[in-house]
C-alpha cells in the first residue's frame, strides 16, 4: 500500500480520489479565484504523473481530455498517483482568452515569483505545488488564432525517457522542438522531469479526433511507465513521424482564401497549398510549400493580411512512410467516420 500523499494541508490515503482547491490571486471585486486539481492516489506505489490543460484559457480540448481521462474506471487499477489538473488558466479560460488578464502569457512566465506578476505567481504555485510532487508530467494545448493543428507530440528526444514516453503516446507526428524561454516545459526539464506536450484541434473548439487521441495516449502513456497495466490483446499502432524542423507558410498578399489545403496533408517543395484573391475578383495569387513535409497546421479563418501565418510544415525524413502512418489513424475512427470514445487502449 501507498503512504498517505499530503497535497495542499489534506491528507489523501492509498485507493482515495480527492478534488483540492489551490488558493490563487482574487479578482479585484474580492471574489475568490482556485486552481482545481484532482488527484487520484492509487493502492500501490508508482510514478506521479501531472497531466494539465488550459495553460492557455482559450485551449479547451485540454479540459476535456481530463474530463474524459477521469471517468475511466481503468483507474481503479492506478499505480502511484494521477494529478489532473484541467485548467490552470482560470482567468483566461471564464473570459474565452488566450492570456492573462494583463495580457501576459502564462506559458512564458516560468519558473515565476511569488513577489512577480499574476502570471509568474501563477507558475510558481504550480512548480512548488504540483510538478514538484511528480516523476513525469503531460501538458495539453491546442492551436491559437483560429488555427486547427494536426495532433502532435512537441519534445526533447535527447531525454530517452521522454522519447519513450512520445513512442508511446501514438499521435501521427514527434516534433523534436527546442525549449522555449519561460516555458513550463523548460521549467519541468530543469527539474529533471520527463514531459511531453501534446497538441490538437483549434481554440474555443472541440476537436473529437484530437480529444480520444489525447486521451488515448495519456493511457498509453501511463501503461508505459508502469502506472497502468499492459494490454494483453495486440492493437494496430500508429508509427509517428519525426519531425525535426517546422516551417510557417505565410500570405504573400492580404486578401480571402477560397481554397487552400487540409491539416495532415502531404506536400513537396513547389505545390500549390492556397489561392488569395481580392474581393473584387481581379487578382488571384497562389501560393507555393517552401519546404517538403506534412501540414500540421492550418489557418481555418478565410481571410489573411499579407505575412499572416496561413499553414506550418513539418519536415520529415525521406524514409518516413507518411501515407501509411496516416492510414493507421482510420484505427480512432468507427465504420461510421465518428469516434468510439469508450475504446480505450
Amino acid at each position: 500500500m501507498q503512504e498517505v500523499f499530503r497535497f495542499n494541508g489534506i491528507d489523501i490515503r492509498a485507493g482515495q480520489r480527492r478534488t483540492v482547491d489551490l488558493a490563487i490571486a482574487r479578482l479585484y471585486t474580492h471574489t475568490d479565484m482556485k486552481m482545481p486539481v484532482h488527484v487520484v492516489h492509487g493502492k500501490k506505489t508508482g510514478p506521479r504523473l501531472f497531466v494539465s490543460g488550459a495553460i492557455h484559457g482559450d485551449e479547451i480540448n485540454g479540459p476535456e481530455i481530463i474530463r474524459r481521462l477521469l471517468k475511466l474506471k481503468l483507474l481503479s487499477r492506478l499505480r502511484g498517483t494521477l494529478i489532473a489538473i484541467p485548467i490552470i488558466n482560470i482567468y483566461g479560460y471564464v473570459n474565452h482568452s488566450r492570456y492573462l488578464p494583463d495580457r501576459r502569457d502564462l506559458n512564458r512566465s516560468f519558473p515565476g515569483s511569488e513577489k512577480g506578476s499574476l502570471g509568474s505567481h501563477l507558475a510558481r504555485l504550480f512548480l512548488d505545488q504540483i510538478a514538484a510532487h511528480c516523476t513525469h508530467g503531460i501538458d495539453l494545448h491546442s492551436g491559437s488564432n483560429h488555427r486547427n493543428n494536426l495532433p502532435q507530440v512537441r519534445t526533447s528526444l535527447d531525454d530517452p525517457e521522454t522519447a519513450a514516453m512520445a513512442r508511446a503516446f501514438g499521435a501521427p507526428v514527434i516534433i523534436d522542438s527546442r525549449l522555449r524561454d519561460g516555458s513550463l516545459r523548460e521549467a519541468v526539464r530543469e527539474m529533471g522531469i520527463p514531459m511531453l506536450l501534446y497538441e490538437g484541434g483549434e481554440a474555443l473548439r472541440f476537436n473529437e479526433v484530437a480529444i480520444h487521441m489525447g486521451m488515448r495516449g495519456i493511457v498509453a502513456v501511463m501503461r508505459r511507465i508502469g502506472m497502468l497495466p499492459k494490454r494483453e490483446e495486440h492493437r494496430p499502432e500508429v508509427e509517428p513521424l519525426i519531425a525535426t524542423r517546422t516551417t510557417w507558410v505565410r500570405a504573400p498578399i492580404s486578401g480571402i482564401l477560397p481554397w487552400r489545403i487540409n491539416v495532415g496533408a502531404r506536400v513537396r517543395k513547389g505545390d500549390r497549398v492556397a489561392v488569395i484573391a481580392d474581393p473584387f475578383g481581379e487578382l488571384e495569387e497562389p501560393v507555393y510549400a517552401p519546404v517538403s513535409g506534412i501540414v500540421i497546421g492550418v489557418l481555418n479563418l478565410p481571410m489573411a493580411h499579407r505575412g499572416d501565418a496561413l499553414f506550418n510544415i513539418a519536415s520529415l525524413s525521406e524514409k518516413a512512410d507518411v501515407e501509411a502512418t496516416l492510414e493507421a489513424l482510420d484505427i480512432f475512427l468507427t465504420p461510421e467516420g465518428g469516434i468510439n470514445i469508450e475504446d480505450v487502449p
